[in-house]
């Protein structure tokens, strides 16, 4: 099934021109940022691209990677807010995802009238929104959007690759995969490491 304007034709039918689409990347992670993105479309996109869209986690790297900038110049504006490891540990993930989601709605120009959310509410922005079910997959914007945030979060897990090389941060993105556990455990936990996750939690209390 490949996602549609269905929600923001809604929307632009009720005058609400500016209708951003949410997602996040990274909140199952034991390692890095949660990454948020919203993405505002114009009524009208254009260009062959549109047809490869689809939830970023059904693409490869590669077609998200080439999908990136056609999604951010058809953009009438996109906004991508960023929480760390450390934040995420003081404020609980799903606090730390909310945050992310709107310090990226806080970087549109123009305003949204109206945000179309991935399972998510923000009840901290008073801005019309809507909480659509599976929207990465059914919702075009939402699925812009999911595609931004993941290819932004990769990218700043190859730069945490080259700071903390052991770790193979760039192979797994910071996902609980044997691989990164075995270097979890041989290694001991990176600042980057997210302590309130079980994992690694796991593994401060083995050293002590």
């Amino acid at each position: 099934m490949k996602p549609t304007l269905h929600e923001e034709r809604i929307q632009w039918r009720e005058g609400r021109r500016f209708v951003a689409g949410i997602d996040e990347a990274g909140r199952g992670p034991l390692a890095g940022p949660v990454v948020a993105a919203a993405v505002i479309l114009p009524q009208s996109v254009r260009g062959k691209w549109r047809a490869q869209v689809a939830d970023s986690k059904l693409l490869t790297a590669v077609q998200r990677e080439s999908l990136y900038p056609f999604i951010t110049r058809a953009a009438v504006s996109y906004g991508v807010g960023v929480v760390d490891a450390c934040s995420i540990d003081l404020l609980g993930i799903a606090v730390a995802t909310r945050r992310a989601m709107q310090l990226a709605v806080a970087q549109l120009s123009p305003a949204p009238d109206c945000l179309l959310i991935d399972y998510f509410r923000l009840p901290e922005v008073n801005i019309q929104q809507k909480g659509v079910r599976e929207g990465d997959s059914l919702c075009f914007s939402i699925a812009c959007a999911s595609i931004v945030a993941k290819v932004t979060r990769d990218r700043l897990m190859l730069e945490l690759e080259r700071q903390y090389p052991g770790y193979y941060f760039a192979e797994h993105k910071g996902y609980g995969t044997k691989k990164h556990l075995e270097c979890l455990r041989r290694l001991g936990p990176s600042p980057e490491h997210r302590v309130s996750f079980t994992p690694v939690r796991d593994c401060l209390a083995a050293t002590v």
